[in-house]
């Protein structure tokens, strides 16, 4: 399919653009379907006369047909079984993979520089964006096979029923074959069978050997384990004893030291305390800190309850005056009001 160009325009930046007239592509898919060629290229041939993978003639220039002319289907499901699993784990690792959260409402990503140096950009090339149709790819049309032009003769030949065949003849040493090698795998098979028993047995010997042996090793290091700590355990003890001992030496030694030392201080003490009157008559001192602070607490309370009982009297006093006051006055006012009434 051909597209009429327009003529070519000059642009003001100096470079020729080009543009074909819009038209609407056929729909087709995108991609080839190899399923359908595959069933296309596997057809089957009755007949090996008329079979295009037979070649007759000369050899010289024959026609070889690639493996990959037909493929296998199970290879072709194992392939789109591969590409399958690789899809999945490349979306699996996309999904896995760390991205930038969202902006936040109001906010938007853009590309900023993180270089250590900011270089401003001035002398930026101008830039234009150019489009052209092009026509689609048509696929080449498969190379013919070469066949060579016939020549001779066409002879034929009758052959009657059981001429080149027999069958118990030729059946029999084929199956000789086969009982003799389905025999010989058995017996391969038992003796197989007995081998791996026989391994069997020499691990599980093996294992109870190595188990008792692991068992032993155990046992060994545990007693070893004791006996350290029995030895540890007594070097400290004996550290303990001499280290009290050398404590119980130098405590004695202080205070024999001490006791000559302090022989003359104590009277000396005795009589500067005395001088300056740190000693005292206990009870004089008890009466001066004991007695005296409970007897003024007590005269306190006594004075206290004193005028409490003057306060309350004070207000019981003031109570019926007051009420009598008002019985006088409403008194007063009856005798008025009488007064008022025998007048009118």
């Amino acid at each position: 399919m051909t597209s009429v160009l327009p003529p070519q325009k000059e642009s003001t930046s100096g470079t020729y653009t080009f543009s074909s007239r819009p038209r609407a592509l056929p729909n087709r898919s995108k991609y080839r379907d190899p399923v359908a060629e595959l069933q296309e290229e596997q057809i089957q041939y009755g007949n090996i006369m008329y079979d295009r993978r037979v070649i007759r003639g000369n050899t010289y220039a024959q026609h070889i047909l690639p493996v990959s002319a037909q493929p296998d289907p199970i290879e072709i499901q194992r392939q789109q079984e591969v590409r399958r699993r690789a899809a999945a784990k490349k979306r699996a690792k996309d999904q896995l993979r760390p991205r930038t959260p969202e902006p936040v409402e109001g906010r938007k990503h853009i590309d900023v520089q993180t270089e250590l140096y900011l270089e401003e950009l001035s002398d930026r090339i101008v830039e234009t964006d150019v489009e052209c149709q092009t026509d689609a790819f048509l696929d080449k049309p498969p190379t013919p096979l070469f066949i060579p032009a016939k020549t001779g003769r066409d002879a034929v030949t009758q052959i009657e029923e059981g001429e080149l065949f027999d069958f118990d003849i030729e059946v029999k040493p084929v199956l000789e074959v086969f009982i003799g090698k389905t025999i010989e795998q058995a017996l391969l098979e038992v003796m197989e069978e007995e081998e791996l028993a026989n391994l069997r047995g020499q691990q599980r010997a093996f294992e109870e050997l190595r188990n008792a042996e692991l068992a032993e090793v155990q046992r060994l290091e545990e007693q070893e384990r004791r006996h350290r700590e029995e030895k540890e355990r007594r070097m400290r003890e004996q550290r303990e004893v001499l280290r009290l001992e050398k404590e119980t030496a130098e405590k004695i030694a202080a205070r024999v030291f001490a006791k000559h030392y302090l022989a003359d201080l104590i009277p000396s003490v005795y009589s500067n305390l005395r001088d300056n009157g740190y000693f005292y008559d206990p009870v004089e001192r008890d009466i001066e800190t004991n007695f005296l602070n409970w007897l003024v607490k007590d005269v306190e309370n006594t004075l206290d309850d004193h005028v409490l009982g003057r306060k309350v009297l004070d207000m019981l006093i003031r109570e019926v005056v007051e009420k009598r006051l008002d019985v006088f006055q409403q008194m007063e006012q009856q005798q008025q009001q009488q007064k008022h009434d025998g007048s009118a």
